[in-house]
């Protein structure tokens, strides 16, 4: 029950910091384009892959995933003021759609294995 726990807890973190990498992805993809574009979405794709390489599961991505998704869908609505933090552009597309295509491509080729990693738990 106790390693259940700690799983959960962790797919938590994982989720939080997708949200974290989301948000700075979505200032820094539109402040130093083109680059920012592919360092958002680099550190996206090493949270994801990490996540998974963390836990060993497919989860471990879609965490992670998930979380970057549901805030950057957050940013992307208009306030009643008309204002909204992404610009129109191909850039701002590119960021959109890339990440979530590197989130599912993330989740499907995972690697699967032991959590935690046998090399932790072993002390190597």
């Amino acid at each position: 029950m106790r390693a259940r726990g700690a799983r959960v807890a962790v797919y938590a973190a994982l989720a939080v910091l997708g949200a974290v990498v989301a948000v700075a992805g979505t200032l820094v993809q539109a402040g130093w384009f083109p680059l920012g574009v592919l360092l958002a979405l680099g550190g996206a794709v090493a949270l994801f892959l990490g996540g998974a390489r963390l836990t060993g599961t497919r989860i471990g991505a879609a965490a992670p995933a998930g979380g970057w998704t549901l805030v950057v869908l957050l940013l992307t609505t208009s306030r009643p003021e008309g204002d909204f933090v992404f610009g129109t552009g191909g850039g701002t597309y590119f960021f959109l759609l890339g990440g979530m295509l590197a989130a599912v491509a993330c989740a499907t080729v995972a690697p699967l294995g032991d959590f935690p990693p046998a090399d932790l738990v072993k002390g190597r």
